[in-house]
């Protein structure tokens, strides 16, 4: 009885935390906003789908950091988490179309990135020509 109590409790203190913001850019970088997402859906874009994938990109996202941002990214819609037709143990991530539709500001902060920062290269012009219909996407059933 004691620990259901202590549960309770805990639930409790964790729900009372403010409601999201309605502010749809401030709501935006409460999703996706990280220094992670938007790697990792870059990655889904240039065609790579696995755990493995992600964590073999340049910015060697660390391991603990990439399964929770592909559950959040997962949860939030934004990618589909699916059952991998090689081994129904692993699984792969997809867009969904919530997810492609974030393809225009993505590019828009690539091109930003390109101009702006001397350290950084232009964006390739493959990514910038992308548009929102050809992402191939997987919505939930």
């Amino acid at each position: 009885m004691q620990a259901l109590r202590l549960i309770r409790y805990l639930a409790d203190m964790t729900s009372s935390s403010p409601p999201p913001t309605a502010c749809p850019l401030a709501r935006t970088l409460e999703l996706i906003g990280d220094r992670w997402s938007l790697v990792i859906l870059r990655e889904i874009i240039k065609g790579q789908h696995r755990y493995s994938d992600f964590s073999h990109c340049a910015e060697r996202i660390p391991t603990n950091i990439l399964a929770n941002r592909l559950r959040r990214l997962a949860g939030y819609g934004i990618v589909a988490r699916v059952p991998s037709r090689s081994s129904p143990k692993r699984h792969e991530y997809h867009l969904t179309s919530q997810g492609a539709a974030l393809l225009p500001a993505m590019q828009a902060l690539a091109r930003w990135g390109g101009d702006q920062l001397p350290e950084c290269y232009a964006p390739p012009e493959q990514f910038l020509a992308l548009t929102v219909e050809e992402l191939p996407t997987r919505d939930p059933d």
